[in-house]
């Protein structure tokens, strides 16, 4: 948990008799893994690219603040916290100066009491006062629960702390609107069931005193640009209701957390960033799969290396956490691992997966698992990168790079709790970005984690929760929404029947519900529900629109939890995917095929030969078939068509128009070898704008097309890097103004390309 010392409630989980908690040698185990790498690469092995030591520290204290509460005192000493950690501290004193605050340090850094101590100060001064927190997940939510009841109660107070989301019994909802003095819920509730509802919530609003918003780092791209718009929605309603709250924002380390809260919050934050939690000593591995085709540059698969390495770490009786970067990966990595329990000492069940798509139910009881010490191992996506408590981990291993150098130290120290040491292992994949990366490690461990950026202003977006602000308050003529004339943005919804103009107000008269329209996470809120019919039949998990046609389509195999299913209806209409179990050696893998056409052009500029461009591109991408790809040995063993619903999104890009002065260069090669040169380059050009832009690189598609020219008979090639989200989220403009240098880094990046024909990383 985030408390310095044990609480009552909140101390780590005691062990259990079998569990790896209670197996001797776990130190001996660590020690003998850290010694492994270190020799490895003392002996020059040429997979060991890096083994960086961070050292222990001890920490840095501050007296308990003299205006806490008595009984709130008494409870921290009572529960072996008689000192905060120095950020606490400082938190303490910013947000008792009234200021807005955002806490940045390390995970397991005890950011929690650095809203949980103001918080419940204030409360127990004023019974009447209320606070919201906003945690990016209702699992996380539910955890923090757990630690400030724990907390209230070791003070003997009657404040009334719940959590309220889309699991929250009807029956209670009502008590809760009314007597809670603490609501920790997520965006997506306080998106659809609380400020639509806000005459229901009068109580909360007129006495809101803070609001908490917790993992700010998460609140980046699409997800951070909704949660500012429905923070507005928030600031008009608590206006309306006479109170103005105050912000407390915690995150992980990012490059702008201060620029980050303030374009969510719209208010001016103190910055916390000094680390006063001790913590234990932690060694970051550096591992690049052997090469096995020395002509064409082809490493052994990264699933297979990370399928190795953490055997050695499980073996060796350390608790360790593996991550992938996909569900599909997720699935054969949690199957490689649990197929081992049946030819080695790993007992069964002691190894799961975890990802989004797996019910409530199955997740809370991994955690709790994991917790206990029940489970020696979870493969997890980015689902258990949050600060959900999974008690103290021994190590890390990612399957691959984050993304983001942010999301890879957030992953990483999900393993070493404060005192303890531990081991994070970073096996790259024969993508250009992780090569780079795990080439030079210099770059990674020397360069501050990326900026966090957000569009909040993004049209498609701003437009939706403009809809919701009005159906929750009239918007009266000169007001504004996001820096834009409300008024001017009303008068276009007029057109399409949503609002009507009264007197000096805009009133909705619509008959749809707005928010229940507007999802915060996806392009749109429609799941599909998977039916296991082997027996009788029962939901077994959810998928979210995107992933669910390449995934659900018939005759694709779903894995979960490494079992296999066949899909044997896809209900498109319905949002329904019924499944059968089998026993098969092979998974699927969906064959898409993306159209991009240019509808307008912002901008332009010569690039020697070529033409950049800037402007807005229409997005047609359909699912055409699929591969059967053969466990372990990731043969291709059979594919088939299909014919699903085609999507089209509009959207922004930045392209490359490649004119005939180009091609010219080019003549003696053959059609299908500028198609894979043009492709590389276009793989070049993603991997390097990534890195420009400091984002994730499945934020940015890529495409390539024809254009034809005036005379109808010659064609021009343009490859595209398009947003992709639905009216974009500000990234190709930047592109475009960075398209030199974006070109010079990409010819850099294929002139020091060590394959001799070629490139398996392009």
């Amino acid at each position: 948990m985030n408390l310095p010392l044990g609480l009552p409630g909140f101390d780590e989980p005691s062990t259990s008799p079998g569990s790896s908690r209670s197996l001797a040698g776990r130190g001996a185990g660590l020690d003998g893994a850290i010694t492994r790498f270190t020799a490895m690469q003392a002996s020059g092995d040429p997979c060991i690219r890096a083994v960086h030591q961070q050292p222990a520290f001890e920490g840095s204290f501050a007296e308990l603040p003299e205006q806490l509460p008595p009984v709130l005192s008494q409870a921290l000493s009572q529960g072996g916290v008689s000192r905060l950690y120095s950020h606490q501290a400082e938190a303490f004193g910013h947000v008792q100066a009234g200021k807005h605050v955002v806490v940045v340090t390390p995970t397991a850094s005890g950011k929690t009491l650095c809203y949980n101590l103001p918080v419940l100060q204030a409360m127990m001064a004023d019974k009447g006062a209320r606070a919201l927190y906003l945690y990016p997940t209702k699992a996380l939510a539910e955890d923090q629960l757990h630690e400030l009841h724990g907390l209230v109660e070791a003070c003997g107070s009657d404040l009334k702390v719940f959590t309220y989301d889309g699991d929250t019994p009807q029956d209670a909802r009502r008590a809760i609107r009314e007597r809670a003095n603490v609501v920790l819920t997520n965006p997506d509730m306080l998106h659809t069931g609380i400020l639509p509802h806000h005459t229901k919530w009068a109580k909360l609003f007129e006495n809101l005193r803070y609001v908490v918003i917790d993992e700010l780092h998460s609140y980046r791209g699409v997800y951070g640009s909704h949660l500012a718009n429905v923070l507005r929605r928030l600031d008009r309603i608590c206006r309306f209701y006479g109170s103005t709250p105050q912000f407390i924002c915690c995150s992980a380390t990012i490059a702008n957390p201060e620029e980050l809260a303030s374009t969510l919050t719209g208010h001016e934050f103190e910055m916390v960033s000094e680390n006063g939690a001790p913590r234990g000593e932690k060694y970051f591995v550096f591992y690049n799969p052997p090469v096995v085709n020395q002509q064409l540059g082809i490493r052994r698969g990264y699933l297979a290396e990370s399928r190795r390495l953490a055997l050695d770490l499980i073996e060796r009786k350390l608790q360790t956490l593996v991550f992938a970067n996909s569900r599909l990966a997720t699935e054969v990595l949690t199957k490689y691992l649990k197929d081992a329990h049946d030819r080695g000492p790993i007992p069964n069940q002691a190894i799961r997966g975890y990802r989004g798509g797996y019910l409530p139910k199955e997740r809370r009881a991994i955690e709790k698992a994991l917790r206990d010490g029940e489970i020696r191992a979870v493969v997890a996506t980015n689902a258990l990168e949050l600060g959900i408590d999974i008690g103290s981990l021994d190590a890390v291993l990612m399957a691959g790079y984050p993304g983001t150098i942010a999301s890879t130290w957030q992953r990483a120290g999900r393993a070493g709790r404060r005192n303890t040491a531990s081991i994070a292992v970073l096996v790259a994949s024969s993508a250009p970005m992780d090569q780079f990366i795990i080439e030079h490690p210099e770059y990674f461990f020397g360069r501050s984690p990326e900026r966090a950026a957000v569009n909040p202003n993004n049209l498609e977006i701003l437009l939706s929760h403009l809809k919701c602000a009005v159906f929750e308050l009239p918007i009266k003529h000169g007001e504004r929404f996001g820096g834009q004339d409300a008024s001017e943005l009303c008068t276009f919804l007029k057109d399409f029947g949503f609002v009507h103009q009264s007197g000096e107000s805009w009133h909705w008269i619509a008959d749809t519900y707005p928010a229940d329209t507007v999802s915060l996470r996806a392009i749109t809120s429609d799941n599909f529900v998977v039916i296991d019919i082997t027996g009788e039949a029962k939901v077994i998990a959810e998928v979210d629109f995107p992933s669910a046609l390449t995934t659900l389509h018939e005759k694709a195999i779903y894995l979960h939890e490494a079992r296999q299913y066949q899909v044997e209806r896809f209900d498109y209409d319905g949002r329904k995917a019924y499944v059968r179990a089998v026993e098969c050696d092979y998974f699927t893998d969906a064959i898409d095929y993306t159209q991009v056409r240019s509808i307008e052009e912002f901008d332009s500029k010569q690039q020697q030969l070529a033409c950049s461009r800037h402007g807005e591109v229409r997005v047609n991408r359909q699912i055409v078939g699929f591969k059967k790809i053969k466990f372990y040995t990731m043969e291709n063993i059979g594919a088939g068509h299909l014919s699903m619903p085609e999507q089209e999104i509009q959207t922004t890009a930045w392209w490359l128009n490649l004119g005939e002065e180009f091609l010219r260069q080019f003549e003696d090669l053959s059609p299908i070898q500028k198609q894979n040169g043009l492709a590389g380059l276009g793989n070049a050009l993603r991997t390097v704008a990534a890195f420009l832009l400091m984002c994730d690189p499945r934020d940015l598609g890529l495409a390539t097309s024809d254009e034809p020219l005036t005379d109808g008979m010659r064609i021009e090639p343009n490859l595209f890097l398009y947003d992709t989200y639905p009216g974009g989220i500000g990234l190709s403009e930047p592109l475009f103004r960075m398209s030199g240098q974006l070109l010079r880094h990409a010819h850099n990046l294929m002139e020091q390309c060590p394959c001799e024909a070629g490139c398996p990383r392009a």
